[in-house]
């Protein structure tokens, strides 16, 4: 007899596991990051730093705040002298944990009148044993600050109008703008009101200071900001119609999954302009990834979406409006550093001196203020390359200024390798960092200019050369000409040493993409000049008339750049 058969369980479709959007019901938090910032909102953590820990010193701290929540009020604990970057992933937060401080200011749109950037540089010497570094985000970085000297330094910086606060943390960071926004000759329109705009009626409230990792904003009328690389770019255009407005880009960034911004086709106009960034930040709190922080970031929404239905969302659910469509920004031949005399509109110049990865100090940042006033100036400006500018310089005053910043390590008419090296924190004070990037960027500069003194005067276009100390590219290493990417590597005779990852033929504006890996191919950081000059001297040789780095690279053979 014929055994009956059981039926069969019909099946079901596996549920997609959700990413941790707010908009889409998913608020219990789902990775520790979140939930310390649902146990407090990080924006309360300044008056326990005020009234507990500035009084009981360091050991008071509680970890959740000092690793977590201090973040949002522009600190950091630093790396712990002597721990070599092959411990660096194999030790526990604390372990790597100094008993100072790092603290980032924020200058949105690196623009700072001459007592401003006297008082950066008095805190440097008072409170940070002199260091002082100029980053790709337009601030000013300190190391060694105490925990007990936080709220005089707070203080001191809010009295000439500038802040700590969301200077990191998951929260909107310091904003890039043009260092030379209403005074350059070829900007489309002056954006700066923008930037103090959103800062004025954002910044620092709760309900844009919980988003699901950090947000950064670029907004400039010309394009010198870098912004194919931020969450939200606003960048100046001439719409035939409409007149001057700013082009609309979201879902930039590097790290370890880099994606280049995308363009959403809108123009927006100047007054609109805070208006759009909030519903732009609005969609990323309620939409963006929170289970895994791998995926937090702006890029992966974007990519995810794709730009019609980022587009749609902005439009319909946040702004309840259309925005107009708009024609692309120019894009610049080379990185716009603004080093060098430059004619403002007014008749005035402004002059751009380079130094070195913006490694400068408290004392150096004061001297620039003394020597930017004697040239009858009261303004100066970082820019997002790591350079420095002094603006509205009579003419009589130009050469006295450039031989003035000279003598403090600032050049107006730098070496090639001088003006395009840049370098973030690096295993000096960063707890992520896996080799040095300041001290080796020094070295490497001064052994460039001296081994390539006899083609230096033929590198008319610049080649950029970027060393990153992690994979986590803070000094954008995908996206330069040569990008060296800090690792351990095995030497000649098999020991483990400093080395690094090499990228080459990355870009921004007209070779917008990012560099070319060779398979395998790993530098120690002793033979790194060596690389550089060899790869350089290649380029010179082979390259056709006015062909760029990053076009050559690309069609280079692999024994050219190894």
């Amino acid at each position: 007899m014929a055994t009956p058969q059981t039926p069969a369980r019909p099946t079901r479709a596996k549920q997609k596991r959700g990413e941790g959007q707010w908009a889409l019901g998913y608020r219990e938090p789902l990775n520790p990051n979140e939930r310390s910032k649902k146990d407090d909102h990080p924006l309360n953590v300044r008056a326990r730093i005020e009234n507990i820990y500035a009084h009981r010193g360091f050991d008071a701290i509680d970890p959740g705040d000092l690793r977590g929540r201090f973040r949002w009020f522009g600190l950091y604990t630093q790396r712990k002298p002597g721990i070599d970057g092959g411990r660096t992933a194999t030790l526990e937060p604390e372990e790597l944990d100094d008993r100072y401080l790092m603290m980032r200011v924020r200058t949105d749109g690196g623009g700072l009148t001459t007592a401003q950037l006297r008082l950066l540089g008095e805190l440097s010497t008072d409170y940070a044993r002199d260091t002082a570094d100029i980053t790709d985000r337009q601030n000013i970085q300190y190391h060694w600050i105490r925990i007990e000297d936080v709220p005089a330094i707070w203080q001191r910086l809010e009295e000439v109008g500038l802040t700590t606060m969301e200077a990191c943390g998951d929260s909107p960071r310091g904003m890039l703008g043009s260092p030379v926004a209403g005074i350059a000759a070829a900007e489309v329109l002056d954006a700066s009101w923008a930037l103090a705009e959103i800062r004025r009626r954002y910044i620092g409230d709760p309900k844009y200071a919980n988003l699901p990792r950090k947000f950064k904003t670029a907004i400039s009328g010309l394009p010198d900001i870098v912004h194919e690389l931020n969450d939200v770019s606003f960048v100046g255009v001439d719409h035939p119609e409409h007149g001057p407005g700013l082009d609309l880009w979201v879902g930039g960034g590097l790290s370890t999954n880099p994606m280049l911004a995308q363009r959403l086709g809108a123009w927006i106009p100047l007054d609109e302009v805070p208006d759009v960034w909030e519903a732009v930040v609005s969609i990323f709190r309620d939409y963006g990834y929170r289970r895994l922080r791998s995926r937090a970031r702006l890029k992966f929404l974007v990519k995810d979406w794709g730009v019609e239905k980022f587009r749609d969302v902005l439009e319909n659910e946040y702004l309840k409006r259309k925005l107009i469509d708009g024609p692309p920004p120019v894009d610049p031949p080379a990185p716009i550093d603004h080093v060098g005399v430059h004619a403002q509109k007014d008749g005035s110049f402004y002059v751009g001196a380079a130094p070195i990865a913006g490694r400068v100090s408290g004392s150096t940042l004061v001297a620039v203020a003394d020597a930017a006033e004697r040239a009858g100036s009261g303004r100066v400006a970082l820019t997002p390359l790591q350079k420095l500018v002094v603006l509205d310089v009579p003419a009589d005053r130009v050469d006295r200024l450039k031989a003035e910043l000279a003598e403090l390590g600032l050049q107006v008419d730098p070496s090639p390798w001088r003006r395009s090296v840049m370098a973030c924190t690096g295993l000096e004070f960063c707890k992520l960092a896996i080799v040095e990037t300041k001290a080796r960027a020094q070295e490497l500069v001064a052994d460039l200019e001296k081994s390539l003194a006899d083609i230096n005067a033929q590198l008319d276009v610049p080649v950029t050369v970027h060393l990153n100390g992690c994979p986590n590219s803070c000094a954008r290493v995908q996206t330069a000409d040569i990008g060296l990417k800090g690792q351990i590597v095995t030497d000649a005779d098999g020991r483990q040493v400093e080395g690094f990852q090499v990228h080459l033929g990355g870009g921004l504006g007209l070779d917008s993409g990012f560099g070319r890996k060779l398979r395998g191919h790993k530098v120690t950081s002793s033979e790194l000049t060596g690389y550089v000059e060899r790869v350089v001297r290649n380029y010179v040789a082979e390259r056709q008339p006015g062909e760029r780095f990053a076009q050559w690279a690309a069609r280079a053979e692999e024994s050219a750049l190894q």
